[in-house]
């Protein structure tokens, strides 16, 4: 069954298993979630569950959002997020979910935004080789061909070019839960995730686990 929860990336360590190979490893405080909304087939055409995390000041809030959290009854959240789900049966509005949503061993698809990098040249944004630097060549970092001149007589579309790079919604897939840390609501995952340290995370069951 998959399940879903809302994080924010602490940052990354590294931890030692029984046989003492070292993990490097993600630290993700995961929770608590409460259920915002749940859609069924019914009223919506799909299940679905609406989680809120973090708690923010009702000063901060639109009108809309102010009436969404009132007219459910739940103490205002920052980041809200939805989850398609097979069931939703078993969830109500109110309910809380924490970290112990996983366990170790789990596989989670996590998504998040990626570091921006601003506007970057050809070499950083896709890892394409210079040309010799010294003084007498004339070319240095720069994209390289166009393509041909009169036949097609434009440049194809798809031609790597420098321009923003990162701040990209990301999603890295089949990472492994090490551990899960009830009393700290912390989940450790092996790898990294995208996104700074404070980076809001979507985790949720691995549509392509193994």
């Amino acid at each position: 069954m998959n399940k879903g929860l809302i994080g924010r990336k602490v940052g990354m360590t590294q931890i030692f298993d029984e046989s003492g190979k070292v993990i490097p490893v993600t630290v993700i405080e995961a929770g608590p979630c409460v259920v915002a909304q749940v859609k069924t087939m019914d009223n919506d055409g799909y299940e679905a569950i609406q989680l809120g995390f973090g708690d923010v000041k009702e000063k901060k809030l639109t009108k809309p959002a102010k009436g969404h959290f009132t007219k459910v009854n739940v103490t205002p959240k920052k980041h809200l997020r939805e989850f398609r789900l097979d069931s939703v049966a078993e969830y109500t509005v109110g309910q809380e979910l924490k970290a112990d949503v996983f366990a170790a061993g789990d596989k989670l698809d996590i998504q998040g935004t990626s570091k921006g990098k601003g506007f970057q040249g050809v070499i950083k944004r896709h890892g394409q080789s210079r040309g010799p630097m010294g003084h007498g060549s004339m070319y240095h970092r720069r994209p390289g061909s166009m393509g041909p001149t009169s036949t097609p007589g434009r440049v194809f579309k798809g031609k790597k070019l420098p321009g923003h790079m990162g701040n990209q919604t990301i999603t890295i897939q089949n990472l492994e839960v090490i551990k899960v840390d009830l009393d700290k609501n912390v989940i450790l995952v092996k790898g990294s995730v995208p996104g700074a340290k404070g980076a809001i995370l979507k985790l949720k069951t691995s549509v392509k686990s193994k």
